[in-house]
């Protein structure tokens, strides 16, 4: 072992051992490698693998950490994904806090158990009883990932994770069906799952009230993000899919730009971000100290002049976007401000 390698697991198991958990205040915990037993280590593909009984056996160890943990929720293998209740039932029976963070992706338990029952890779029924336990514990659907900016929503969309969706937007009475995510240039969930083709997704999200209308900042709406048939072969699972989708978008009824605002102007909007310039969905500060994401710019009914309204990171606001018993935009209670 090289003095380098040597400093650098001095450093590790520092970090380990100053990273205190803490269930009453959520962390992110730091980036380590996955532990691996001795029969894994030698495989031609080295991998942790919760179904080895050497690698069980250090999973249950009081010593194993909870970034070793989260290092193992990291691996998209099936052996993993379809072990995620195993897993983080471990990491929260090491003390840690609901809505602890992973280091690296930044991702909560709750990001991580809404795409693990991605099809071909998870288990959907288990990735449903998972995010239900999470949520019953107190696991917040809003967090969003400060890498991605995807909430449990958005992950839940991309990986066409039906059953976790409804999950979701009952937990949530659908406010954040229309939250935009700037990974995928401010578009929808609805958009994020018809351009991965998740027609389970897109079908469940028009059933509770997606916006099909809704444009991004590429003015496309959901139904341009569908990859084109011909692109795929003519009998492939992904050209049915692709076309089933197409097909299904239309059949949504007609809303406004936002059916929630009936004084909202799009085009007046627009011109005052820009002249800002800022866009829906940016990252904004009140005051010095309340952070959140921008969701609306324009007149109001409760007063003259040009507003904002924003979506707070903390449960510290006034409102969940409504203001005298108009919608200007939507989030959680107290969310609004």
């Amino acid at each position: 072992m090289s003095r380098e390698e040597e400093d650098d697991e001095i450093f590790q198991a520092e970090n380990l051992v100053n990273c205190t958990p803490n269930p009453d205040c959520p962390m992110i915990h730091p980036c380590v490698d996955p532990p691996l037993c001795s029969n894994c280590q030698k495989s031609e593909l080295s991998f942790f693998d919760p179904n080895c009984p050497g690698c069980q056996e250090i999973l249950l160890r009081p010593t194993t950490a909870i970034p070793e943990i989260f290092a193992i929720l990291r691996q998209w293998t099936p052996q993993t994904q379809q072990n995620i209740e195993v897993l983080i039932n471990q990491i929260l029976e090491k003390g840690a806090n609901i809505n602890d963070r992973d280091g690296l992706t930044d991702m909560t338990l709750l990001h991580y158990a809404s795409k693990a029952g991605a099809s071909g890779v998870g288990d959907a029924e288990m990735a449903s009883r998972v995010v239900t336990m999470l949520i019953d514990k107190g696991a917040d659907p809003f967090i969003r990932c400060r890498w991605t900016n995807m909430t449990a929503l958005h992950y839940a969309a991309y990986f066409d994770v039906a059953p976790v969706i409804k999950i979701l937007l009952k937990t949530t009475k659908a406010i954040d069906i229309d939250n935009t995510c700037s990974e995928f240039d401010h578009g929808s969930s609805l958009h994020i799952a018809a351009s991965n083709v998740a027609y389970n997704a897109v079908k469940v999200l028009l059933q509770n009230g997606a916006n099909p209308y809704m444009k991004d900042d590429l003015g496309r709406q959901p139904i341009d993000c569908v990859p084109d048939p011909k692109n795929f072969d003519e009998e492939s699972e992904m050209a049915k899919l692709a076309t089933k989708i197409r097909k299904m978008m239309p059949e949504a009824g007609p809303v406004s730009p936002n059916p929630c605002s009936p004084i909202f102007d799009p085009t007046q909007s627009r011109v005052t971000l820009q002249a800002m310039g800022l866009r829906l969905g940016d990252k904004v500060v009140i005051n010095g100290s309340k952070s959140g994401a921008l969701r609306y710019c324009g007149p109001t009914e409760f007063a003259a002049g040009i507003w904002a309204g924003i979506e707070l990171d903390e449960k510290i606001g006034k409102n969940d976007g409504s203001v005298g018993g108009i919608s200007y935009f939507r989030c959680a209670q107290n969310h609004g401000n």
